[in-house]
């Protein structure tokens, strides 16, 4: 059955001349490497969140989103020009990134039970290492990319095989726990152990840059009119920054900006409201479920409806499920209640998800090679802190469903009309703008 089931697995991993690419074995190992962070995830939540009442558990939370994302913020822009230094070595980056979690969850597994200070910086190296390996993960997939195959079904076909790890690793995890709080970390040990192996057995075509052409960074010239100019040839030494990444790539910030903060209000919001006030008469656990079930659906989804997208018309994509969320959320601080609970959930995962596939590919369309992955490593930079505002939120107001739904919607309501603003000029513009590199 085990064998017959990797199989199938394979088979499906492999369609479209996904094994022949590369692009396979890069979808089993995000799907591993999901599998360890949900491990990490069950074991922090259980300690942090679970373990303690209501109100001291908002101040665990705080203090967790505290430590762990401010110096997570200085260290998120040197991610990507260190990653930029390093084209021909991108399997040893997620390699190493692997290890250190491994490393990291060994360490954690042995202070989880007290729930200390110490668990904290562990927790911040964690997600240092988790964020690097999904800036190289991102700027990886165009490298092993099938010629049947389009960047959104791609990154989609990558990201619904973490989701349905984390699906599975949710269940092992809460087994796992049962045994003790240290059992999660350890089982993330081995899974990461062996996504360190797995890192090395990639296509050598991830570590070459053959056939890519290098952008190189440059200011203006005096006499020149507005923006700037790819050089093909070698040009003197200049240091290298990011300027910008033209406006369909902006766009898509924003917009993802919008819903990844409610994303992250309603994770905090819901989870401490549904804890002290369940809806519908249900059990706090009950409704937990509920509304977990209904995020992680829209999740997956959002993945498959990528993988169906064309490549065309990432902008209105993203726009289009900022405006969906933000109808949504309004809907249900209007009628406030089991159904719309639940369906804010599953249609913010769904657009966040979706979303989230049309900013990747409009990075990975638009951004020239040279500075894709410090683009990569500030955009997850701007999701990370966006989602930690939101959670922010969440945690401060008021537990009053109508009035925290209400602030959500006016919230990604402004970021929706400031985005349709821009749509609606970058529309009307007969050449988008090349991204300008200096």
């Amino acid at each position: 059955m085990v064998h017959g089931t990797g199989r199938r697995i394979r088979r499906a991993t492999s369609a479209e001349g996904a094994g022949e690419s590369g692009l396979a074995k890069l979808i089993e190992l995000h799907a591993l490497n999901s599998f360890g962070d949900m491990l990490i995830t069950i074991a922090l939540a259980s300690t942090i969140f679970f373990s303690v009442p209501t109100g001291e558990a908002r101040g665990r939370v705080a203090l967790y989103l505290l430590i762990t994302m401010a110096p997570f913020a200085l260290l998120a822009p040197v991610i990507g020009p260190l990653l930029d230094r390093l084209p021909h070595g991108r399997r040893a980056a997620m390699a190493t990134s692997m290890l250190a979690r491994a490393v990291l969850a060994w360490t954690m597994a042995g202070v989880i039970s007290g729930g200390g200070i110490a668990l904290y910086p562990e927790a911040l190296g964690v997600l240092v290492a988790s964020k690097a390996y999904g800036v190289v993960r991102s700027v990886v997939v165009p490298r092993l990319l099938p010629s049947r195959l389009s960047l959104v079904k791609a990154n989609s076909r990558v990201t619904l095989a973490g989701l349905l790890a984390t699906g599975v690793a949710a269940g092992v995890g809460g087994l796992l726990h049962l045994i003790g709080p240290g059992w999660p970390l350890r089982g993330a040990f081995l899974v990461f152990v062996i996504g360190t192996l797995m890192a090395f057995h990639l296509p050598h075509t991830v570590d070459s840059a053959k056939g890519e052409q290098r952008a190189v960074l440059h200011a203006d010239l005096p006499g020149e009119g507005q923006g700037s100019h790819l050089i093909h040839h070698r040009p003197p030494k200049v240091k290298a920054s990011l300027r910008t990444v033209g406006p369909s790539v902006v766009l898509a910030l924003r917009a993802m900006s919008g819903m990844r903060w409610l994303v992250g209000f309603l994770v905090f919001f819901l989870a401490f409201l549904l804890r002290t006030d369940p809806i519908g008469g249900l059990q706090p656990t009950v409704a937990l479920g509920l509304v977990a079930l209904s995020a992680g659906t829209g999740n997956a989804l959002g993945s498959v409806l990528g993988s169906w997208l064309r490549t065309r018309g990432p902008e209105a994509t993203v726009t289009a499920m900022l405006l969906l969320a933000t109808c949504v959320t309004a809907a249900a601080a209007l009628w406030y209640g089991v159904v719309t609970v639940v369906l804010v959930a599953g249609v913010s995962g769904m657009a966040a998800s979706l979303g989230k596939l049309a900013l990747d590919a409009l990075i990975q369309r638009d951004v020239p090679e040279a500075v894709r992955t410090s683009a990569f490593a500030r955009s997850e930079t701007l999701m990370q802190l966006s989602w930690v505002a939101g959670g922010g939120v969440g945690i401060v107001l008021p537990l009053s469903g109508v009035l925290g739904l209400s602030i959500a919607a006016a919230v990604v309501g402004l970021v929706l009309v400031w985005t349709g603003h821009s749509l609606l000029r970058l529309g009307l513009r007969r050449h988008p703008a090349a991204p300008r590199v200096a």
